[in-house]
């Protein structure tokens, strides 16, 4: 067995093989576990060669959330008959984001739990591609900014709750990842950043509206909700 001081840098090393061995590394034992040095053990690397592709832990937490988000796929006309409703829509994205869960369990808490980019944008949908489709699918089934924006609050809040509860149950830890002390200066993650939106057009105008603060009205209408599922269960 190797020495970890003659190990060369693996042929065909790169970011995108770095974050999907992260990936592998997480889904096996949680997040808590994954160093730049067991990183660089699993891919017969110096931990220090992994600098060249990855600011430090940090940004590789954050690469390893973006290429998870990234599989996820929001309806369009290929998987929606012409006369699907938005009710469709809704139910493709929300079982593609639970596949996401269910395939990565050990890894969704970080798509749930780290901060994104901009505060309106909610995890798990949290990336300007999925939230630009999002809206627009709704708005091309009638919905009005206004109902879109609401629709997106509600279902982020609905599949962060239900997914995180099931990634607990198997077996992932729902505690933030502690913060590594001197791996590679990477900033520490995503205080509010200013994005380039120019090229998500629903995104830009409705920005304002995404950021508004209804935390407290959407647990209301949430419990409540919920309370009228259950009386009309009680009452069956």
């Amino acid at each position: 067995m190797s020495s970890p001081s003659s190990r060369r840098p693996a042929v065909g090393l790169s970011r995108e093989r770095i974050v999907l061995t992260a990936i592998e590394m997480i889904d096996e034992k949680g997040a808590s576990t994954l160093t730049m040095r067991r990183l660089g053990t699993r891919l017969d690397v110096e931990a220090m060669s992994l600098y060249r592709y990855v600011n430090g832990r940090e940004d590789l937490l954050e690469a390893v959330v973006e290429a998870l988000v990234d599989t996820i796929e929001v309806p369009g006309p290929a998987e929606l008959q012409p006369v699907d409703g938005w009710q469709a829509f809704l139910q493709l994205l929300a079982h593609d984001v639970r596949r996401l869960a269910k395939e990565h369990p050990l890894a969704f808490p970080l798509v749930a739990t780290r901060h994104p980019a901009a505060p309106w944008l909610r995890p798990p949908l949290r990336s300007l591609r999925v939230v630009e489709a999002f809206l627009q699918g709704l708005r091309a089934r009638g919905f009005s900014d206004r109902q879109a924006v609401e629709a997106y609050r509600s279902f982020t809040s609905f599949l962060l709750g239900h997914l995180l509860l099931e990634s607990a149950v198997r077996g992932a830890s729902l505690s933030p990842v502690e913060e590594p002390l001197d791996e590679g200066g990477a900033d520490l993650p995503n205080q509010d950043q200013e994005l380039d939106v120019e090229n998500y057009p629903t995104v830009a105008r409705l920005r304002t509206s995404l950021a508004e603060d209804h935390a407290d009205e959407e647990f209301e209408e949430a419990l409540e909700h919920l309370l009228v599922r259950l009386d009309l269960e009680h009452a069956q």
